[in-house]
């Protein structure tokens, strides 16, 4: 696998795309769900880079291998919460948004677990990952590459690498 993009080639992309991140990682939600939520799409969407950074960041903040192993089939694994559940069920429906149009059954299923303003969080949380997905799937970043905490913001507010 070759990449096939060089994100540099559009110097402003990356930090208007991390000031999404930023705004999401003070937003109130659980950074373990919102992980938890971006690995799940990242299935979906047959992302390896994603599935490799997400799955390594759970493990990072102690996530257990049993709940990630099951994530792929949460729905018979016993391992997870209804919020999380609520969670998971939303992220499937809008990931496959085009196939399912996020039925009301879905959102009546996660309403009563999240306030309107945590929704429309998780729901960009959601966009935000598929996004991601589709510009690592497309430019073919190399999955297994990604170490925890690779990317952090500055203090500026800009992204820089770390490591």
């Amino acid at each position: 696998m070759y990449p096939r993009i060089d994100e540099k080639s559009v110097p402003g992309m990356l930090p208007a795309l991390m000031g999404v991140e930023r705004y999401l990682a003070g937003c109130g939600l659980d950074k373990k769900l919102l992980d938890l939520v971006r690995l799940r799409a990242s299935q979906v969407n047959g992302c390896a880079y994603c599935i490799d950074m997400h799955w390594k960041d759970l493990r990072a903040a102690g996530e257990s291998e049993q709940r990630l192993y099951g994530l792929g089939a949460w729905r018979e694994s016993p391992y997870y919460s209804d919020q999380e559940r609520a969670a998971l069920a939303w992220t499937e429906a809008v990931t496959l948004v085009a196939a399912t149009h996020v039925p009301d059954s879905v959102f009546d299923e996660v309403k009563p677990y999240f306030s309107q303003t945590e929704l429309a969080n998780l729901t960009l949380a959601i966009g935000m990952i598929n996004l991601w997905n589709r510009i690592s799937i497309a430019s073919r970043r190399e999955p297994g590459s990604y170490r925890v905490a690779q990317f952090k913001t500055a203090e500026a507010g800009e992204l820089r690498k770390t490591g």
